[in-house]
């Protein structure tokens, strides 16, 4: 895992929201959305929802607005649709609605995924923010970014953000 440069003093219980982006996927399917949970409860968060939506940046909008309703998620994490192909449409609906942005986590991101993928990593348009005091993350679909930017970037930092949206 990524190294924790401050360790707050208390764990905190962290509610999170996985939301699978896909025209394809289901539940029995949809591996990197399996896995963002099962590392999400191995770092005691509790995933209070799961859902897959279509790539359509109507119901990814609905789906967040409709997520905001529900005041114990502190994390929303999404997978899929972080990619230039035309239904690659994640990045452009959530960015819209972002109310602070975290652009080093689509920096830190793409760095770590040059180094595993090579160029090809500048096509992912990763994105991390804030949306009605709620911490909003955007990964691509793939299983091995899910696992790298959970454990490397969104799992050790998790607590401290939650902290600092409820201080």
């Amino acid at each position: 895992m990524g190294k924790i440069p401050h360790p707050d003093e208390e764990g905190i219980v962290i509610n999170c929201g996985v939301i699978t982006v896909s025209d394809t996927r289901t539940k029995e399917t949809d591996r990197s959305g399996k896995l963002i949970q099962e590392l999400l409860h191995q770092a005691n968060c509790k995933v209070v929802t799961y859902t897959i939506v279509k790539d359509d940046p109507i119901q990814i909008k609905e789906q967040l607005k409709l997520l905001d309703s529900n005041r114990e998620i502190d994390c929303l994490i999404f997978n899929g649709g972080t990619g230039i192909a035309p239904r690659d449409t994640t990045y452009d609906a959530l960015a819209s609605m972002l109310e602070k942005t975290l652009p080093g986590f689509g920096e830190l991101f793409r760095m770590m995924s040059y180094q595993e993928v090579g160029s090809r990593a500048m096509a992912s348009r990763a994105i991390a923010g804030i949306y009605k005091n709620k911490l909003i993350f955007s990964l691509p679909g793939s299983t091995n970014a899910v696992k790298l930017a959970c454990q490397e970037l969104i799992l050790p930092e998790l607590e401290h953000l939650v902290k600092q949206l409820r201080s």
